[in-house]
């Protein structure tokens, strides 16, 4: 017996046949070991992303894989501050506080007082992040919109001031000599040259593998992606649990997910704790490559940042996030010799992306279809109005 595709009617009133298929419906048609095959390929191109010196790509006047280190770092944290904002529907403005945390936990265990090893001290980082998130939201959460960015943001400059004053911290100062992660010097890892117009391998290179240095970034780097790669995989697999689809009831409309037995406060403080959790990961990272920080390194700005990069990519969709990340941290050191244009030309494209594109480069597939619902529904009406 055959069957047909069932035919489909165009606004002029014709008929088809085939019907429209996106490119996620034709990635999610293809076999398994198709899928899996091109993760992998995506995985080793960024993993040598670095070392390809890629035309318009490779930053000019800064070391790419500083600035690759650093697209990480905000990917990582847009990761975090994504099931605050995207998942749970709570806006967070004070987020630079829990990065900071993490920065500063790492260098008073390892530098500055009890001189643990690198291994010991990231993870005591994550629970005391944790902690200053359940600590923020347990008084907090109960107020709503508005009032809890104001909370939000006053904690962000709470925990910058207390760096600033106490001299425990580092005070003004900040903390130097935070050691770097154990490496192991295997090999050097040659890199593409191609201002010969054709790529040539370059032996001559600083790169070693799993050799965290001073000057060099790249294994930093790679060190992100790894962490990147976990926190991806358990953001898939909390979103799609009981949790996930909490945060979602909450986000939608918390009395009415009150009403239907969900404990809202409990899920809202959950994701608190688990973004500053994520936050204080990335800034223990940030500290580890950097070797010093202080107070001057975690102002408002960042917040404002991290946020942007939330809301650009499309806030709930862990992709679309990533993008917005990629975009607020690289496009401006990829566009460094501009000097202060740069900045006017970055503020003038968000203020173009927040007027035609404001639920963002990626937006959730809940978003687009609300404004699908939204259009029909206005097309509806004007029908109505002209008959």
């Amino acid at each position: 017996m055959s069957t047909s595709t069932p035919a489909t009617t165009t606004p002029a009133g014709s008929t088809t046949n085939a019907p429209r298929t996106g490119f996620k419906e034709r990635v999610n048609g293809l076999p398994k070991g198709v899928k899996l095959a091109l993760w992998v390929l995506f995985a080793v191109f960024l993993f040598l992303l670095p070392l390809l010196n890629i035309p318009f790509v490779t930053t000019e006047g800064s070391d790419f894989g500083g600035v690759l280190f650093t697209v990480a770092t905000y990917v990582l944290v847009a990761l975090g501050l994504n099931i605050v904002v995207g998942y749970a529907g709570l806006l967070d403005l004070g987020y630079v506080g829990f990065y900071a945390v993490g920065a500063y936990t790492v260098g008073v265990l390892s530098a500055e007082h009890a001189s643990l090893p690198w291994l010991l001290s990231v993870p005591i980082a994550i629970a005391i992040a944790m902690l200053s998130g359940i600590i923020l939201g347990a008084p907090t959460l109960r107020v709503r919109g508005d009032y809890l960015a104001i909370v939000t943001l006053g904690f962000g400059e709470i925990v910058r001031l207390t760096l600033v004053n106490t001299q425990w911290l580092g005070g003004a100062q900040g903390i130097s000599d935070i050691p770097k992660p154990p490496g192991i010097e295997l090999f050097e890892v040659p890199s593409i040259d191609w201002s010969t117009g054709a790529p040539v391998v370059d032996l001559d290179t600083t790169s070693t593998f799993l050799k965290f240095g001073i000057n060099d970034f790249v294994p930093y780097y790679w060190l992100a992606l790894v962490i990147i790669g976990l926190v991806v995989l358990f953001d898939v697999l909390v979103k799609n649990s009981r949790v996930g689809r909490a945060w979602e009831a909450t986000r939608e409309d918390e009395d009415v997910a009150e009403l239907m037995g969900v404990p809202t406060f409990r899920f809202k403080l959950l994701a608190f704790a688990l973004g500053a959790a994520i936050g204080g990961l990335s800034g223990a990272l940030f500290a580890t490559k950097s070797g010093f920080i202080n107070p001057q390194s975690f102002e408002l700005i960042l917040s404002i940042l991290f946020i942007a990069a939330v809301v650009v990519g499309g806030a709930g969709n862990r992709w679309g996030i990533i993008v917005g990340a990629i975009v607020v941290s690289y496009f401006p050191e990829r566009f460094r010799e501009f000097a202060d244009f740069r900045v006017l030309v970055f503020g003038l494209a968000l203020m173009l992306l927040a007027i035609f594109r404001p639920q963002g480069i990626l937006p959730p597939r809940r978003t687009l279809r609300a404004k699908k619902a939204d259009e029909r529904q206005a097309i509806l009406e004007e029908g109505e109005a002209s008959a």
